[in-house]
């Protein structure tokens, strides 16, 4: 019997919903006194189907999905969901809210167990339901243990198992993977997948942009308002440009230069790692282009490739065209940084013990000023908890530690006052306003009073917060908190700076500006350390450590990891990618195996060789190949395999 299909409920059958749309908008509006955040919705969602919606804080989803799951009503216009209004169709609704919406002091199952109750399971499909959730997302080991103590991204999955307990016809997942790592994210969209084909309409918004091209429609809302609405391919066509993959010799330079050439074909261009993405307008032309200008520079090119714009492309693009890009403001620097290359951060044999839980295992790193030092890892690897090490607040069990030169007392406020913290939880008072948050910051910091104007302005101009400064931080969306947040942590001008998960919810023009930001500092001598889920932006980092359960597994530059991997990646396109995905998952080792959006990824050892043969398996369950060649190692194919062949040994 299928885990999402369930002997039947008190709750009504999926069945009696299949009639009607599954969520119905029309013209839906919703205003906070003057400020008017949805402005006329208007959208139809069929059942089984899986819908995103995506935009960047502030646009109105989270407003319009508590309309959608009963919580909040309505300012005007007509909203059904399975044909009832929402506060009717409760019971038959699961969501899953940006916010952590769990009792930290109960036990994984007992959240489960509460959550059961609250939708009136019976006993005895909670007892086979439970369990199957719980294995699917890997928290089936920690039915014991207590929410609080879950890493976010467990705490996440733990939230879609409350919201999936009862078997609900709709999902509504607000930002559902925000803070899950790559392996857990590839998981979670599975797990998804599997319920739509059980029926269920599953409504998401998400950060990660290639997760929202699994979507099978998907419409891009700001301001309030619905923008575009279309398929994946629908959005790409209406962009009408194609993208060029450049890897060059010197990428840093490489951008200058297109930047600085002015020419009308360079619609966009960023920096991914080692390359290139550029929007032209026509990829033959755009390469030559290219060409041309990188050959007046002297700076070699190692390969271009054209492929389809991603979603992220589309986003950028009509954000960019509503004027949504935010400014980038230097930040105004008073005295000068580190010599660049000395050492600023030094572990050897760094461990951790909580009780009977090894959480760090002899982790030894080098950082040094001027350098941006990426710990990549799953949740719950010890990234947070080694980070919490090196800034005095909690003590190691063992190990040796060197801090901006000091070995000892760490936490000293003179030690203290040279780093800057950005944790993983948002650390901001929500009950002050912005205001006051960063004048309080400035005060702990020590930033002189005649500096403290200046300073604050800039996070205020930075974030596009000008004339909201007395804002409750409270009511700020997410992305927005984390960039006042990132603010009040460098306002002092820290000369080591730790960044916890900096972008986690942040959409991607604000990621842009916090990475330019970013190495603006290593520039004037600012060591680093981030962690990062979102695994593009990690290939700014100048080296990295990649961690599995509290031990650090691989290091070197992003190219020198890439490099690294066994096997040759090869691309795919297919006819069904998730029945494809699970299909090569059975007969190949499972790390070789990866959705990358509407593509497959996959390692191969002898392309020539295994192609025929994956060809013949899929062929077998009418599943037809498009495409299939070879590329090289993304940052984030190089992570799952890693980590999986970590796990598996």
């Amino acid at each position: 019997m299928s885990a999402f299909s369930p002997e039947q409920t008190v709750v009504s059958p999926r069945t009696s919903a299949e009639s009607v749309p599954a969520i119905t908008l029309q013209n839906l509006r919703k205003s906070y006194g003057n400020l008017e955040a949805v402005k006329g919705l208007s959208v139809v969602v069929q059942p089984g189907e899986i819908f995103g919606l995506i935009g960047p804080d502030g646009a109105g989803k989270t407003t319009t999905f508590q309309i959608l799951a009963g919580v909040m009503e309505a300012t005007a216009g007509e909203v059904s969901v399975l044909g009832k209004p929402p506060r009717e169709a409760r019971l038959n609704l699961g969501y899953l809210t940006q916010k952590f919406s769990l009792y930290t002091d109960l036990s994984v199952m007992e959240n489960l167990r509460y959550s059961a109750g609250l939708r009136r399971v019976p006993d005895a499909q909670f007892a086979k339901r439970a369990p199957y959730l719980l294995q699917q997302v890997g928290l089936e080991p920690f039915g014991d243990r207590r929410a609080g103590q879950l890493s976010g991204g467990m705490k996440q999955k733990l939230a879609l198992c409350c919201a999936l307990i009862a078997n609900p016809s709709v999902l509504l997942l607000d930002e559902p993977t925000t803070g899950v790592d790559p392996v857990s994210r590839r998981e979670f969209w599975d797990l998804l997948t599997a319920v739509a084909a059980e029926g269920v309409t599953v409504v998401a918004a998400t950060p990660y942009l290639d997760e929202a091209e699994r979507c099978q429609r998907i419409a891009l809302i700001y301001g309030g308002e619905i923008q575009q609405l279309g398929s994946l391919a629908n959005l790409r066509d209406s962009l009408g440009l194609q993208r060029l993959e450049v890897r060059a010799g010197d990428v840093a330079t490489a951008e200058q230069a297109l930047q600085a050439s002015g020419a009308p074909e360079f619609v966009d261009i960023q920096t991914f790692g080692d390359r290139l993405d550029i929007l032209v307008p026509d990829a033959a032309q755009g390469e030559q282009r290219v060409r041309d200008t990188l050959a007046q520079h002297q700076i070699p090119i190692n390969s271009v490739r054209q492929d389809a714009p991603t979603l992220e492309n589309v986003f950028v693009n009509r954000l960019r065209q509503q004027g949504s890009d935010p400014p980038y403001i230097s930040f105004p620097m008073k005295h000068a940084g580190k010599p660049k290359g000395d050492i600023a951060i030094t572990t050897q044999g760094l461990e951790k013990v909580f009780g009977t839980f090894q959480a760090v295992k002899g982790v030894d790193l080098t950082i040094r000023y001027g350098e941006i030092y990426g710990l990549l890892g799953a949740n719950g690897a010890g990234k947070t908890t080694v980070i919490k090490m090196l800034c005095g607040l909690l003590p190691p069990t063992s190990g040796h530690i060197e801090l901006a030169g000091e070995t000892a007392n760490l936490s000293r406020a003179d030690v203290r006052s040279r780093i800057g913290y950005m944790s993983q939880k948002f650390t901001l008072y929500d009950d002050l306003t912005i205001l006051q948050n960063l004048t309080f910051y400035c005060g702990v910091y020590g930033v002189p009073q005649r500096l403290q104007p200046e300073k604050i302005n800039w996070v205020l101009e930075t974030c596009g917060l000008q004339g909201r400064e007395h804002t409750l931080t409270a009511s700020l969306p997410g992305g927005w908190k984390q960039r006042v947040a990132f603010g009040a942590s460098v306002m002092h001008e820290p000369d080591i700076l730790f960044l916890d998960e900096p972008t986690s919810g942040v959409d991607p023009l604000a990621r842009r500006q916090f990475w330019r930001l970013i190495r603006d500092f290593a520039h004037r001598g600012t060591a680093i350390l981030v962690t990062t889920h979102y695994l593009e932006e990690a290939e700014n980092c100048h080296n990295m450590g990649f961690m599995v359960a509290g031990e650090v597994v691989a290091q070197g530059s992003p190219s020198d990891i890439k490099g690294n991997q066994p096997g040759q990646l090869v691309e795919m396109q297919t006819t069904q990618n998730q029945a494809a995905s699970d299909l090569l998952k059975h007969r190949l080792e499972p790390w070789r195996v990866s959705i990358f959006g509407d593509r497959l990824h996959i390692v191969l050892d002898n392309p020539d060789q295994e192609l025929p043969t994956l060809r013949q398996w899929l062929q077998a369950e009418d599943i037809t190949i498009h495409a299939a060649e070879p590329i090289p190692f993304s940052l984030e194919d190089a992570f799952i395999g890693i980590v999986q062949r970590a796990n598996v040994d």
